[in-house]
């Protein structure tokens, strides 16, 4: 596997800050954690890898859950 130099990220910046990480890995699709100089630990954005594993329920709420952050808005508007 390559690891792209621009989204090693260390495991101490990560637990200091970890949404600019996550934010990162939603930008370039995977972030990885590197522990004394190793990587440690791969994160990745979902929406980035459809070929991750999900049963039906958890296809269902990832689903929803997009839909609902997309047209909140919308949402809020018919709730009045």
């Amino acid at each position: 596997m390559m690891i792209n130099s621009r989204n090693i990220v260390p495991i101490s910046l990560a637990s200091r800050n970890f949404s600019e990480v996550a934010h990162l890995a939603e930008k370039t699709g995977e972030v990885f954690l590197f522990k004394n100089n190793r990587p440690k630990f791969r994160l990745v954005d979902v929406e980035a890898y459809p070929e991750i594993e999900m049963t039906d329920a958890e296809r269902y709420e990832f689903v929803a859950r997009r839909l609902l952050a997309r047209h909140r808005a919308a949402f809020r508007e018919l709730a009045k």
